[in-house]
């Protein structure tokens, strides 16, 4: 029989989708089950985005341009030039979620052999993403103490090799919803200037920062735009995660014009996916301002029950819509397919992820599991207490 690569065997399960056959199986057993393991928001999606699809007139689906539509990227670059980022249409790439943006850019800018420096907990598919190319990540410890904050640069220094060629962060953060300071990311900026090291900024959850937070990314900051790569997607932003539409967007020209044929090798993004993304930008901000107070109320009562409960501790986070707890058990995986697997109350069960996919460290988050408030607050109430109950019983409580 022909043998798996070693890259396919390297490959890391998803820890926020590899319990799903034991979730499946819950529910045929007629259990319901609370899922906050992944983040699927329950916000409905903008109706001018689902109307621009029910109003799609064409006769011929055809292919796009590899960087995307023109009136769309128009479209992108009036939406971040509000934000202040200073780009134009040519500075952006459209993808096929921000997966592909994340994928596309490690492939311009890595090479088999180099070096990615990630604090972690970090999205588990950058460990996937990075096998892929052969790139090797040098996770930088965070903790939960200080609300995972961003390390301190003298730790930065530490991992720094001639094989280093990048630094990745994500703000707010997934998993723990830390929003990065405009004062950390001047010290990133700094350092990614002295060692000429390319700085990755995953903003997928920009618009939802909390208690009067502001966003920065790296497009704010002066005398640093060669060495920025922007990687976004409308998933989280428009509740359209089946959408699968992100981009890559650089000041970076060579940058571009490579990243430019690893999208042309991929021919194209939908077609439908950016008309729908094209009116997307025209929803109004009232959307985000209700969806930010929905998802602040689900914040705090989540952390409120978190931290009454005994032996279980976490911080509030300023962004996203996740958290990561501490919770008095020997082992996150276990624990997690226990709840699925052998516990119910009151024929319910909730199903989380556990952190340890979120980690590169060997070891490190075996007694964390990041939940996602993707639930109204009533269903989130019920998991809260379903949750409760089962670290009451669980048989390796620690």
């Amino acid at each position: 029989m022909p043998e798996i690569s070693k890259k396919g065997q390297r490959m890391p399960a998803s820890p926020i989708r590899k319990l799903t056959p034991f979730a499946d199986k819950a529910k045929q057993e007629g259990k319901k089950v609370y899922h906050l393991n992944i983040g699927q928001p329950d916000i409905e999606t903008p109706e001018g985005m689902l109307n621009a699809i029910k109003n799609i007139d064409f006769n011929i689906w055809a292919y796009t341009p590899s960087e995307g539509t023109l009136s769309y990227r128009e479209k992108l670059a009036e939406y971040y030039n509000k934000l202040g980022y200073d780009i134009t249409p040519q500075d952006i790439i459209v993808t096929a979620g921000g997966s592909e943006a994340i994928t596309i850019a490690l492939m311009t800018c890595l090479d088999e052999g180099d070096e990615i420096i990630i604090p972690e907990p970090f999205y588990a598919n950058y460990n996937g993403f990075a096998n892929q190319g052969g790139i090797v990540v040098k996770p930088i410890l965070s903790y939960i103490e200080n609300g995972f904050a961003l390390p301190p640069i003298s730790e930065f220094e530490k991992l720094i090799t001639e094989k280093t060629k990048a630094i990745f962060i994500c703000s707010p953060n997934n998993p723990t919803g830390y929003l990065y300071t405009r004062e950390e990311l001047e010290a990133l900026k700094e350092i990614c200037l002295k060692y000429d090291l390319y700085l990755f900024s995953d903003e997928a959850y920009r618009e939802f920062c909390y208690d009067g937070r502001t966003f920065t990314s790296p497009m704010h900051l002066e005398g640093i735009d060669d060495n920025v790569i922007v990687l976004d997607t409308v998933s989280k932003r428009y509740s359209a995660c089946g959408a699968r539409l992100g981009c890559l967007i650089t000041k970076n020209k060579s940058v571009w014009a490579t990243a430019l044929k690893f999208a042309q090798a991929r021919l194209s993004p939908g077609m439908v996916e950016q008309i729908a993304g094209e009116a997307a930008v025209d929803t109004p901000d009232s959307y985000f301002e209700a969806v930010n107070a929905e998802y602040t109320a689900r914040r705090d009562t989540l952390v409120n029950a978190l931290n009454k409960m005994d032996g279980v501790y976490c911080t509030s986070p300023g962004g996203a819509f996740y958290i990561v707890a501490r919770l008095p058990i020997d082992d996150a995986d276990k624990f997690c397919q226990w709840l699925l697997e052998s516990f119910t109350y009151q024929n319910q069960t909730v199903m989380l992820a556990p952190a340890t996919g979120f980690y590169s460290t060997q070891g490190a988050g075996l007694n964390e599991v990041r939940l996602a408030y993707v639930l109204n607050v009533d269903d989130l109430k019920k998991a809260i207490q379903v949750l409760e109950e089962a670290l009451k019983v669980y048989p390796g409580r620690a």
